[in-house]
């Protein structure tokens, strides 16, 4: 059997939203049962099929890179996490529902992966207000994922996923909410899941179809942290 092409998708976040919990029910199609703080990096693969159901349908392996800390952390830290930022074909950006911090960092957590040297202040994260220029050139695909949904009252949830629904605008990318403990939120056929698979998709698109299959300009052009990728798969 040859070798599948592959893609690397970063899934960022603080600390705590269910980043671990998210990426093995992405990969495993199961419940995590004891999740754990990740330390450095662990990385799981999906297998996606590319345009499923067309002539063009091929499979890929899809990386994802469960990426740990936390955005505020010492700029030494920042610079551990760097390496982990080379040769990005997708990101994931992850936040709890019911945590409103978390889902400002999200600014913070892609500017960092995007090698952006300004500094985002308290306004640019305020009520959803920040500098949109930031990422007007950004040309890698993004998918925002809230968390924790089933931790929100009914009575409140409409108010909760309207108050967070600018994220998804923000970034120019897809939204999905749901519950990392409940699978039939990624159940086939579902909304969710289209949205994944459109997600996937474009990753490999832009990764493989675009300018006869060079790497996105703009991103791993810069080369910030020198050559090649690491080659083992978790870090402890």
């Amino acid at each position: 059997m040859a070798a599948l092409d592959r893609v690397k998708v970063l899934v960022l976040g603080d600390s705590g939203v269910g980043k671990s919990s998210l990426v093995h029910l992405l990969c495993q199609n199961q419940v995590l049962g004891n999740p754990s703080w990740t330390v450095g990096c662990s990385v799981d693969v999906r297998i996606h099929d590319y345009k499923e159901g067309t002539p063009e349908e091929k499979t890929y392996y899809t990386e994802l890179w469960d990426v740990g800390g936390s955005v505020g952390s010492a700029s030494s830290m920042k610079s551990t996490r760097a390496v982990f930022y080379n040769s990005v074909n997708g990101i994931i950006l992850v936040h709890d529902l019911t945590n409103k911090k978390s889902s400002q960092n999200l600014y913070r957590w892609s500017l960092e992966a995007l090698n952006r040297d300004v500094v985002p202040t308290g306004v640019l994260v305020t009520n959803g207000d920040y500098d949109r220029e930031q990422f007007a050139d950004n040309q890698i695909p993004l998918l925002v994922i809230g968390t924790k949904l089933d931790q929100i009252p009914e009575a409140k949830r409409n108010e909760v996923l309207t108050r967070t629904a600018f994220l998804a605008e923000d970034f120019n990318a897809e939204e999905i909410n749901l519950d990392c403990t409940n699978p039939r939120y990624l159940a086939a056929g579902s909304s969710n899941a289209v949205k994944l698979s459109r997600f996937f998709d474009k990753v490999i698109e832009k990764r493989y179809f675009l300018r006869d299959g060079n790497q996105i300009p703009g991103f791993s052009d810069r080369k910030r942290f020198g050559g090649g990728t690491l080659k083992n798969l978790h870090y402890d």
